[in-house]
């Protein structure tokens, strides 16, 4: 009889708990996909966008598959200002656009409680990489004429002409018709940051390191040493939802 009171206390104390177990686990989610935009080391204000689906495949752990939009840029690149106030990065030769398909895994570190607090995972990611190289270029006023000339920064500096002659940058996507490939890898890891008060929406941001191989070097800059690696810090501000 005492034993069975001693459980029935017990029984009773426990049920805080117990429903707290509950509502974490409530708070568990099969699926989640985010997207958002990335600034990084290698890139300009915004350095690209990304976007990445995530299944649980066990309790803390979840399974993703992401893709990467970038624009890749040299260290040496210096934008400056022409002569009649047009803008145009000194002696760039080409574009790096880099596609990034990644597989990745991510390790739930800290759960968040239901409706409150941080959630925190490991996420490390591999996969191939698609490096699109695109011609820049620049506008300038033709010999004895006020006519806007437009021609890849390579071809007009073959014509011995130099900076003092350019006018601008080019127009938008100017040259992206004559692009060449670039087949590479890349591999990522940080830490993810996630937030909101809502089960189905999340919010958030990461932070880590990613590097990107190319099979033979890339020519961005004249000059400037041309690199097959580009390793990159970075930080992506990200949205998602998750059911």
């Amino acid at each position: 009889m005492i034993m069975g009171k001693k459980l029935l206390v017990i029984f009773l104390m426990s049920l805080p708990v117990l429903g707290f177990s509950q509502k974490l686990e409530a708070d568990n989610y099969e699926t989640e996909f985010i997207w958002g935009v990335n600034k990084n080391t290698a890139g300009g204000l915004i350095g690209g966008v990304v976007a990445r689906s995530s299944k649980r495949i066990s309790d803390r752990m979840y399974q993703s598959y992401g893709i990467e939009l970038m624009n890749v840029k040299h260290p040496a690149e210096l934008r400056v200002t022409s002569y009649t106030g047009g803008q145009f990065i000194s002696r760039k030769l080409n574009y790096l656009y880099a596609i990034r398909l990644q597989y990745g895994r991510e390790l739930v570190l800290f759960r968040k409680a239901p409706q409150q607090g941080v959630e925190i995972k490991a996420l490390g990611a591999i996969g191939p990489s698609i490096g699109v190289v695109t011609p820049y270029y620049i506008s300038y006023f033709e010999s004895n004429s006020y006519d806007l000339a437009y021609a890849p920064y390579e071809e007009f500096v073959a014509k011995n002409k130099s900076d003092n002659d350019i006018y601008s940058s080019g127009r938008i996507m100017q040259g992206i018709f004559e692009s060449s490939f670039r087949i590479g890898a890349n591999l990522k890891g940080g830490l993810s940051f996630e937030l909101g008060s809502q089960k189905s929406h999340v919010t958030g941001f990461e932070l880590g390191f990613l590097l990107d191989a190319y099979a033979g070097k890339v020519e961005l800059v004249n000059g400037a040493d041309d690199k097959n690696f580009f390793p990159t810090a970075f930080i992506t501000l990200f949205y998602g939802k998750r059911r």
